[in-house]
């Protein structure tokens, strides 16, 4: 069995973003990132960025920009466009949304009693 969580990959949109509103990232740092922001709890491998990286560059939402480091090496940056910044507000609220419904959701099914006919509510 794998160990690939489809959680992550449905909010790695989100976190990438999140972070390039911020400032402008390159994909090693973001996976430390997310990594050390999360405790540890999120380890987002570089290829689930690069694919995220690819659908957003394609959707006209990121800009990726190169930059020296050192004398000889070049690092790819990413920076998030102005469409980019309206998309992050939309998955932002709806990330609050399905949280929210998904936190209602185990509340009342802890307090119902599994054995009544009632519906909930």
């Amino acid at each position: 069995m794998s160990n690939r969580n489809p959680f992550i990959t449905g909010i790695t949109e989100y976190l990438f973003l999140s972070l390039l509103q911020r400032h402008d990232c390159y994909v090693y740092d973001i996976t430390k990132t997310i990594r050390t922001y999360s405790g540890g709890l999120l380890a987002i491998s570089p290829n689930t960025i690069y694919t995220t990286v690819y659908k957003l560059e394609h959707d006209g939402l990121i800009k990726e920009y190169t930059k020296l480091v050192g004398r000889k090496r070049t690092r790819v940056y990413y920076h998030i466009e102005p469409k980019g910044q309206e998309y992050l507000k939309n998955i932002s609220e709806q990330y609050r949304q399905v949280t929210q419904g998904v936190d209602v959701f185990f509340k009342a099914i802890e307090e119902s009693d599994p054995y009544s006919e009632t519906e909930p509510g």
